[in-house]
């Protein structure tokens, strides 16, 4: 059987599992912000996120368990482009391409259904993996933004990385290929 991962929009019953990932070490290791989120903040930020459409979260799951969260932001529909980022909040996911292949889900969604022309994503640094992982996807380094953020008392730099609709159909093929290689069933 093929490896599954799909992406499906939040419901209610995600709020309790979305702040236990978030406040996991696993996790929170690689946010901007180091504090743990109280479920007070949570319920808060859950409950803005409804209907506001410069945001666009989702459940990755994997052969349909939840491993972890997708999202779109800064949707700026005027100017064609969007932020984005994900994380896979159940450490035995990571190695296995499921990053991959929610990063194909992602494109594809950002210049198909959302018709977008540019795609923005800012990664620490010190993650080599995950910026790495955009590289592969087409995406190129645009920014390195110096002590951007601080994370345990110490300044961090980030990767500021971009990918264009046009870039993406060149490197769509490959990621295609790679993909399917290491098993994913992509319709």
């Amino acid at each position: 059987m093929a490896a599954s991962v799909r992406l499906r929009p939040l419901r209610p019953e995600d709020r309790d599992r979305l702040l236990g990932w978030r406040n996991s070490p696993e996790v929170a290791a690689y946010m901007y912000s180091d504090h743990p989120i109280s479920p007070e903040e949570h319920a808060r930020w859950f409950a803005a996120i409804a209907g506001d459409e410069r945001l666009d979260y989702r459940i990755i799951e994997m052969n349909g368990a939840p491993v972890g969260l997708a999202n779109f932001y800064d949707i700026d529909r005027p100017q064609g482009r969007a932020s984005w980022a994900f994380y896979l909040a159940n450490p035995s996911m990571r190695g296995k391409g499921v990053g991959g292949m929610v990063e194909f889900l992602m494109i594809e969604r950002a210049f198909g259904e959302k018709e977008l022309r540019k795609l923005w994503c800012e990664v620490l640094a010190s993650n080599e993996a995950v910026w790495k992982l955009h590289l592969k996807f087409g995406f190129t380094v645009e920014a390195r933004l110096r002590e951007h953020v601080v994370k345990n008392g110490r300044p961090m730099d980030v990767i500021g990385l971009g990918l264009l609709a046009e870039e993406w159909t060149a490197a769509r093929p490959e990621a295609l290929k790679t993909l399917r290689r290491m098993g994913f069933d992509i319709a």
